[in-house]
């Protein structure tokens, strides 16, 4: 046979094939990245799905789970790569985030910052730990160790949710804005949570304090953030300064975002500080004034090398899920408690926080908006990220016999998969679940044509290719987006988000007033009049308003 093994030589050594990493690695990614992008639109504009969810089944189906054509465990030590790839990926995206912000983005919506990164970010980590003691039966620190893992909502799933036509065209910006900045922030605020599980369970309870707030809470997270703040202001004097004198060329100062997210990983890194949230400060702090973002608004290059990185670290993870922990496993870790639990924390880790201090949080002016950054808080490429930091940590021997040691990974994976399957698919049933009510409208007015007028063609809308129904004369219109209405009653008393001029959570008169695409009518079309009796839906009233 022509491919017998890695590095076979065939006809007297003028062919030489080469099945190893070398080979397979550059096939599997280019079969993705053109396959996929040839389709790339019809999957994310008219499917609404999640490129992130393609790319992780991609690399399931040719793991070791799947066609067996790549296993990278027999490549590299995948704890120590994947930590790497992991810090590397996280950097770039809250990078990123920082840079997109605008400017002085941290002190303007800093209590909405304060309110998401306290006490909701607190609560994901509590609730985590008491779902995962209560269906695994683990010690309480334990839990509360591998819950820190999932506690912060990953930036790389987040940009995915903020970004596109379906964001652009139904979510207010400030809402983008809001979930961008708490991903990359709380990123970043992962370090505290997991050392203090681990100083509680390595040493006493008084020297554990001591040392996390000394090592941890000073050294690693408020030296990082001054670091942070600092790379990110001299990195902006001086490429003004050089943009000024033309010493920088196009290319270079395109790709700088890249340079500068890497320089502030070798720096921080180099003391033993919390890299990612450093580089976080330095992406928002680089672009204080905005001129970095408005220079650069019409390139397209970060957003290339986010995408093709995002697709290599999913295929990779993919690939390196272990499949026999997660699916038929005895002890702790059977497939219904892994089950089970990913249920319970996607569903009580963040929503209910979320909503209850909505109305401390000024980024958030509405219910619907408050539900929909409640739901949309993903598990993906930091929860590995802590979770590798996590088992590095406990190779120590004072860790041995403790039961985290085996659950931690598998209940990490499957919490991770979980979620880019759920949030993957969000989108889409939301769309069918919209078009039920329309395609329920059709037909009964088909049904109650003549035989004469239901010869008719009769469409059914369905998503965003609806195609427009009649609209009686006496109907009470409150919103009309791309000729489709919907009666007051249909929009506002929905429990679920509802399509409107301004966006997918406007709700007509109570529309935010800081969204520049928000109409000045409360959402109604021109040309038609708004009812004067209709009252404000889904506001907060504020304390002290």
């Amino acid at each position: 046979m022509l491919l017998m093994r890695m590095d076979t030589v065939v006809s007297n050594n003028w062919i030489h094939m080469n099945l190893g990493p070398s080979s397979t690695v550059p096939l599997l990614l280019g079969t993705f990245a053109v396959g996929f992008g040839l389709v790339s639109m019809v999957v994310k504009e008219w499917l609404f799905l999640s490129d992130t969810l393609v790319a992780l089944l991609f690399g399931i189906m040719f793991g070791p789970a799947g066609l067996g054509v790549a296993n990278p465990a027999e490549w590299i030590d995948i704890p120590s790569f994947t930590l790497e790839f992991a810090r590397l990926i996280i950097a770039i995206q809250v990078m990123t985030a920082g840079i997109t912000l605008p400017k002085k983005y941290l002190v303007e919506e800093l209590k909405s910052l304060l309110m998401l990164l306290g006490p909701v970010m607190t609560w994901m980590w509590l609730t985590s730990a008491v779902v995962l003691m209560l269906v695994f039966r683990l010690g309480f620190v334990e839990s509360l160790l591998i819950a820190s893992c999932v506690a912060p909502t990953d930036p790389v799933l987040a940009n995915s949710i903020v970004k596109g036509k379906f964001a652009e065209s139904k979510v207010p910006q400030h809402v983008r804005n809001i979930i961008s900045a708490e991903s990359g922030a709380n990123d970043g605020l992962g370090y505290p949570y997991l050392y203090l599980a681990l100083y509680l369970l390595k040493f006493s309870k008084g020297e554990a304090l001591t040392r996390w707030f000394v090592v941890v809470v000073v050294w690693e997270v408020l030296l990082s953030v001054v670091l942070g703040a600092l790379v990110g202001w001299v990195a902006r004097l001086l490429l003004q300064y050089a943009r000024k004198n033309r010493w920088i060329d196009h290319d270079s100062f395109f790709s700088f975002a890249v340079s500068l997210t890497l320089l502030t990983l070798g720096i921080v890194s180099l003391i033993g500080s919390d890299d990612i949230l450093a580089c976080f400060i330095a992406g928002n702090t680089f672009t204080w004034d905005d001129w970095f973002r408005e220079e650069t608004i019409e390139s397209h290059f970060q957003d290339v090398l986010d995408t093709l990185f995002n697709y290599t670290f999913f295929i990779y993870l993919g690939a390196i899920i272990p499949w026999s922990n997660l699916v038929g496993g005895v002890g702790l870790l059977t497939t219904t408690r892994l089950i089970t639990s990913s249920a319970l924390i996607i569903l009580f880790r963040r929503l209910p926080a979320t909503l209850a201090v909505a109305r401390m949080t000024p980024a958030l002016e509405t219910f619907r908006e408050a539900v929909f950054a409640g739901w949309f808080g993903p598990i993906g490429v930091g929860a590995v990220f802590y979770a590798m930091v996590a088992h590095k940590e406990l190779e120590d021997s004072a860790f041995d016999g403790l039961q985290a040691k085996v659950c931690l990974l598998p209940i990490v994976y499957s919490l991770v998969v979980s979620s880019v399957i759920v949030h993957g698919i969000t989108i889409p049933l939301y769309h069918i679940v919209s078009a039920v009510p329309n395609a329920t409208v059709a037909v009964s007015r088909f049904l109650s044509r003549t035989p004469s007028q239901s010869s008719s063609n009769l469409r059914f809308p369905f998503g965003a290719r609806a195609t427009p129904l009649p609209v009686p004369r006496n109907s009470r219109v409150v919103a009309i987006r791309d000729g489709q209405a919907k009666s007051r009653l249909g929009l506002l008393s929905s429990s679920c988000p509802a399509t409107s001029e301004g966006g997918l959570l406007e709700e007509g008169p109570g529309n935010s007033s800081r969204d520049s695409s928000s109409s000045n009518d409360g959402g109604i079309s021109s040309g038609h009049r708004q009812p004067e009796d209709l009252p404000n839906y889904g506001s907060f009233s504020r304390p002290g308003s």
